[in-house]
């Protein structure tokens, strides 16, 4: 059950950043800070996202940090996800240099920003789960 919950919150979480992120390119938030994402609304944007975001979800299952508030780990999680997009999927994914400065000055901050959104949701998600768990086993 841990596993399906993980992914599924991990899932969740990388559904809920591909719209945050569409949105912020859409609304022209990220151009107007100089940065060169803004992806198209498309059913393969957000099963990529998907997928990659429940994979990283296993994450949560690591019992790093286990006794903090669910946010911190959310937070400290949020960095892998931001390192590997910083250094292997902008630089050679998308041909935009080590931490995506060729997108843009604000490329890494607005990354760091977009796997936090991911982590949180995630991590609340997650913990959701658990406090109805506890709940059903309580009443």
């Amino acid at each position: 059950m841990r596993l399906a919950v993980a992914y599924a919150s991990g899932s969740l979480g990388g559904f809920v950043t591909a719209l945050f992120i569409w949105l912020l390119g859409d609304i022209g938030v990220t151009s107007a800070a100089g940065v060169a994402i803004a992806p198209a609304l498309t059913p393969a944007w957000l099963y990529s996202r998907a997928v990659w975001g429940g994979l990283w979800g296993f994450t949560f299952l690591l019992p790093f940090l286990a006794h903090q508030r669910w946010w911190v780990r959310a937070l400290v999680f949020s960095l892998g996800p931001t390192l590997s997009t910083w250094l292997i999927i902008l630089p050679v994914q998308a041909d935009a240099g080590v931490f995506g400065l060729g997108l843009g000055f604000l490329t890494p901050v607005f990354v760091a920003v977009f796997n936090a959104v991911w982590a949180l949701t995630t991590g609340a998600s997650m913990a959701a789960v658990v406090e109805l768990h506890q709940q059903e086993l309580a009443g």
